[in-house]
């Protein structure tokens, strides 16, 4: 299989039209555009019955003792975990593409609402979910796509993994509020292909000047 994106391309910056968080000279961050990525994908193998979706970030610190304090950094060396952005099974396998903005076009304080989606397709909790908990004006269950918006003083440039999955069954045995982790759990057994596209991004302007 091939994954291609007219948003940006294999190994690139993500634009910030397609993160949760963009630069904000006096405040560090403000919110972005937050629409999901344009996603085409080809060379599907023969005996494909639907799709899944997933995006995560391999670069979110172990630890967030120093995440977003000021007069500190983040340490490129600090050992790294995933992080879900997008968690979507049951697409349909006649679909090829998903339009920039088609599933998500805006931050939406405490989570759009799911599983339910587009084309009996459903989605999973990302993980804004546990990050949020905490937050008495953003906690809730956060479904489908919500982009990028690393530490603004992480020493690491954070990578987003797209990976589509052409798998062997209709629908996916998960249900209600499930996770980037049981949907990976699910599709053992069941994956025909799959093919990547990895976006970076970054809010440390000594990154991105």
């Amino acid at each position: 299989m091939k994954l291609e994106s007219k948003s940006f391309s294999d190994g690139q910056p993500i634009p910030g039209e397609f993160a949760f968080c963009i630069p904000h000279a006096q405040h560090h961050v403000c919110l972005g555009g937050n629409h999901n990525p344009h996603l085409r994908w080809s060379d599907v193998p023969i005996g494909t019955r639907s799709f899944a979706l997933i995006c995560h970030d391999p670069d979110v610190p172990s630890s967030g003792d120093d995440v977003n304090q000021e007069g500190r950094s983040v340490p490129a060396d600090l050992p790294r975990v995933d992080f879900f952005h997008w968690v979507l099974t049951d697409i349909s396998a006649m679909r090829r593409e998903i339009r920039a903005g088609e599933f998500c076009s805006e931050v939406t304080p405490r989570g759009k609402p799911g599983p339910a989606s587009l084309e009996g397709s459903r989605h999973g909790i990302n993980d804004y979910t546990g990050w949020f908990a905490g937050d008495g004006d953003m906690s809730g269950d956060y479904y489908g796509y919500d982009g990028p918006c690393p530490p603004w003083n992480d020493a690491l440039r954070h990578r987003y993994v797209f990976t589509i999955y052409a798998l062997d069954m209709e629908q996916l045995p998960v249900t209600g509020r499930f996770s980037g982790a049981d949907l990976r759990q699910a599709m053992e057994g069941h994956i025909l292909a799959q093919a990547r596209l990895t976006g970076t991004y970054s809010l440390n302007p000594a990154l991105t000047a």
